[in-house]
């Protein structure tokens, strides 16, 4: 990644290559690792008779893991850098990095940390807002796992800090949140059931399962991240009940396919409320109350429906043609993050924008086309008619100044495939005289 999103002076040059070549690259196999996964685990599911996915919220699903990563270009520089001027400048040891003590301690010491931030992520309204991302898929599989917030960066980093504070270097730092954040991915499944000895230590899919539930007895309980020990330690266990199976989603149902809308929905809700209360006490202590607090006199005049654990899942209805022409594209947008992800620290931060815009925009559309949106399929055509001229038009694609002429020739032709598709599918809807929402 280059300087062009931080000054370079917060960070020293070999951390700077450190953290940013062995963790990229261990991303780089574990991501192919990951679908090979989210495949055995739809294929499982399918022979045991269990409805583990659904095509809309898998997609959502993935599209906000892709947000994720596309913020992250902007903010990782940002985050690390912090804790690379805090290591320098006012740590009180300097830890050696070929110790594999200072490893083993730093993997402990930062999933301990992770227990605080996943913990108050729960009981702070500012930090639900962030996180409520991860839970508002209605379903609990792999791609649940991959479903992760765009804005959790902005204050995340804080409750690492300590680390930094006692000298624990960045290239260890990174190494274990990466360690931690991989582990996590395997427990978002529904298809492992208890596994003993190793659910009282270990965050387990079992744990896990409890800690994404809706249900009563499993609010705000179970937050470790690789140990499930710290829960037992500080009275957030809980176990999992056969005769109260987990319920997943949020107690406020997203309903809706739009990704932004996914990761703002909190933050307006938020500022909805601070606006309409009267007392400015309320106005501030708002932000850090826990989630679903709002003042008295706004929870009066603007009163909200009462959660209803049984209620239908969202799932707008969608024509075969129009799921398998959502999963085509969703497959070119993942390719296309892919390359994104591969060349923006080499390109400059107008490209890394323009680029970023283009795929969050198209993941936009087609959230629309899954909720049945009226002006989605307009929308979708200029988008796959510009896809399709302007790299075969300019010679060039997104950090590419030069595209080859066969490049070039196959998006002309799939982007020209796929706007036809989108305009016929929009006609085949409006002559079946079937309702539309508009657009918004």
């Amino acid at each position: 990644m280059t300087t062009a999103y931080i000054n370079p002076d917060y960070i020293h040059p070999e951390h700077v290559a450190s953290v940013l070549v062995t963790p990229e690259q261990i991303m780089a196999w574990a991501i192919p690792g990951f679908f090979v996964l989210i495949a055995l685990e739809f294929v499982v599911a399918r022979l045991r008779g269990h409805a583990a996915y659904h095509g809309n919220d898998a997609v959502n699903s993935l599209g906000l893991g892709m947000i994720s990563q596309i913020v992250g270009v902007f903010t990782k520089l940002l985050s690390v850098g912090i804790y690379a001027w805090v290591a320098q400048h006012l740590a009180l040891f300097r830890l050696a990095p070929d110790s594999l003590w200072v490893w083993v301690s730093g993997l402990l010491l930062y999933d301990f940390l992770y227990y605080w931030l996943h913990r108050m992520g729960h009981e702070v309204n500012l930090l639900w807002a962030a996180h409520v991302v991860h839970h508002q898929s209605e379903d609990y599989n792999l791609t649940t796992a991959l479903r992760q917030t765009g804005s959790g960066a902005l204050l995340g980093w804080l409750f690492y800090l300590p680390m930094a504070v006692l000298g624990y270097p960045v290239e260890v730092f990174v190494v274990v949140a990466l360690i931690d954040l991989l582990y996590q991915f395997w427990v978002h499944t529904g298809e492992i059931n208890r596994l003993g000895w190793f659910d009282r230590v270990f965050c387990s899919p079992s744990n896990h399962r409890a800690h994404h539930a809706v249900n009563d007895r499993y609010l705000d309980k179970n937050y470790g991240g690789i140990l499930i020990l710290w829960d037992r330690l500080f009275g957030s266990f809980i176990e999992e009940n056969d005769d109260d199976p987990p319920v997943f989603g949020t107690r406020s149902p997203l309903r809706s396919w739009n990704p932004l809308w996914a990761n703002a929905e909190v933050y307006w809700a938020m500022l909805q409320d601070a606006w309409h209360a009267r007392r400015w006490r309320d106005k501030l202590q708002l932000w850090f109350r826990p989630p679903g607090w709002r003042p008295a006199d706004v929870a009066a005049r603007f009163p909200k429906p009462e959660f209803d654990i049984g209620h239908a899942r969202y799932n707008p209805p969608m024509t075969r043609g129009v799921s398998a022409y959502v999963l085509l594209q969703f497959a070119l947008l993942l390719l296309m993050g892919m390359h994104f992800l591969g060349i923006a620290e080499h390109v400059g931060a107008t490209t890394a924008l323009a680029y970023s815009a283009y795929l969050v925009a198209s993941l936009c559309i087609l959230g629309a086309l899954m909720e049945g949106r009226r002006l989605a399929y307009a929308f979708e055509a200029l988008r796959t008619a510009g896809t399709a001229l302007l790299p075969w038009l300019l010679g060039r694609w997104f950090g590419v100044a030069s595209l080859d002429a066969r490049v070039s020739v196959a998006l002309l032709t799939v982007f020209a495939l796929s706007t036809l598709a989108a305009v016929w599918l929009g006609g085949v809807r409006s002559s079946a005289g079937k309702p539309h929402a508009a657009l918004g």
